[in-house]
């Protein structure tokens, strides 16, 4: 598997999670990488981006300000701090790369530019 997440679980509203995802043999550097969450029964939603350098982070409205995206291209992971969870935001989470390219910077949200997608983590919220 290209892209590995962990940290999922199950959490009070409130609550928090630190999701990483880690690029096992593949230099994250030369990607930008999102997060998206499928919920039971809905479609695949953008949760946040960040460009390869980490100089650009992009956020879904639903998450801005309770989610942060950060890298480490020197441990080659990806996290996704979650605060302020709400059930709302019950899902599996998929850590995905995009490949460098001028189209990821004006549409970071569409996930047909992530070519490389983890197998995913479960979010629970319990309210």
């Amino acid at each position: 598997v290209p892209l590995v997440e962990s940290g999922g679980g199950l959490v009070q509203a409130g609550g928090s999670l630190r999701l990483s995802c880690a690029a096992s043999g593949r230099t994250f550097s030369s990607y930008a990488t999102g997060w998206f969450r499928q919920a039971p029964g809905k479609e695949r939603e953008f949760v946040a981006a960040i460009s390869w350098s980490g100089g650009s982070t992009y956020y879904a409205d639903s998450v801005k300000g309770r989610f942060t995206i950060s890298r480490d291209n020197a441990k080659n992971t990806v996290s996704l701090q979650m605060n302020s969870l709400k059930p709302e935001d019950t899902a599996v989470y998929y850590c995905a790369a995009a490949p460098l390219g001028g189209s990821w910077y004006s549409r970071p949200s569409t996930d047909a530019l992530y070519d490389i997608w983890g197998q995913g983590t479960q979010v629970t919220v319990s309210s």
